[in-house]
């Protein structure tokens, strides 16, 4: 049961931080196609900031210590295969959240240099890797 328990709210955390993953980059997107300074570019930041601290950020942390918590309950998971590739995109997925974390401080600093088409490129980083864990925890292909 308490195995089970802690998966429900494993899982719970990491649809709310992949919400966060999927949504931010597409708020870098329209925030970089608005002028500096202006009212917009700072309901942008407000709605950056909000999401990564109030929502991602805790969403994260819960989702490291609840799956780390799975693997103590059950350490024979990490002689599968499938279970270090998936170790390993989460990884990656946690290199991309700490990126938009530096990119969301460029747009604080109203110091964004790149094009609107550098944010969708990123935009698409968190999806491809949510279905690869996903396939990787479903499937176990091996």
């Amino acid at each position: 049961m308490e195995y089970q328990l802690v998966k429900s709210f494993h899982i719970i955390a990491i649809i709310a931080w992949m919400a966060g993953l999927l949504y931010l980059p597409r708020l870098y997107v329209y925030h970089s196609l608005v002028e500096i300074g202006s009212v917009r570019s700072q309901t942008f930041k407000l709605m950056e900031r909000r999401l990564l601290k109030i929502i991602m950020n805790p969403a994260m942390i819960i989702s490291w210590v609840l799956g780390l918590y799975l693997i103590f309950l059950n350490p024979s998971l990490l002689r599968e295969n499938w279970m270090i590739a998936k170790i390993i995109c989460v990884i990656f997925m946690t290199y991309c959240h700490m990126k938009f974390g530096r990119i969301r401080k460029e747009f604080e600093n109203d110091q964004m240099v790149k094009s609107d088409k550098y944010y969708r490129y990123w935009n698409e980083a968190p999806t491809l890797t949510m279905i690869l864990i996903v396939i990787l925890a479903v499937v176990e292909p091996f």
